[in-house]
């Protein structure tokens, strides 16, 4: 017997698999069974946005933070689709909302800083991405950013000093990878 979990799970891995419309359907039927949970909301949100369907998306990712407005990751999410559609303030809104919910998530602080990056306050960028590598100090993309935005505020001796620890990172990476293919 097909239950929302076992959906959920399938639906989940469908959408890894790069298989959203199939994740989609899954969803939509665990849904019949459990239609005030939140994570089956934002899991069809994120299925359909895979797809490029945006409004439906966002029509799911309101209706788990609706059902459960801690959920940061729908938060996150929406504003995903908002920087895609280059509405900016939207996106701004959805990521500080996602912030007040999990300030711990260094994926949001850099979404975020990313946003600032694009609208040229390289400012409050930097401060973003600062935030996600304090959280997650190995993030490279957190630190590729840093990086970049340190270069456009011409300190270069702070995006020498991360394009160090990048180098860095590389190297442990070819050493690890390295490593698990003796």
């Amino acid at each position: 017997m097909e239950t929302a979990a076992f959906l959920n799970d399938s639906g989940i891995a469908l959408t890894e698999a790069n298989r959203p419309d199939e994740a989609i359907s899954l969803f939509r039927k665990a849904l019949i069974m459990e239609p005030e949970n939140p994570l089956l909301w934002l899991n069809l949100g994120i299925a359909q946005q895979r797809t490029g369907g945006y409004e439906d998306a966002l029509h799911s990712f309101q209706r788990a933070i609706y059902i459960e407005d801690t959920l940061a990751e729908a938060w996150v999410s929406m504003g995903l689709i908002y920087y895609e559609l280059e509405q900016f303030d939207l996106s701004e809104e959805c990521y500080h909302s996602a912030l007040e919910r999990n300030g711990d998530a260094p994926k949001t602080w850099n979404n975020l800083g990313v946003l600032y990056f694009t609208e040229g306050s390289y400012e409050e960028a930097r401060h973003c991405f600062e935030e996600a590598v304090s959280l997650a100090p190995l993030y490279s993309e957190a630190l590729y950013n840093l990086r970049d935005t340190c270069r456009e505020l011409e300190d270069y001796r702070a995006a020498a000093e991360f394009e160090r620890i990048l180098s860095g990172l590389s190297k442990n990476l070819g050493y690890y990878i390295y490593q698990g293919n003796r």
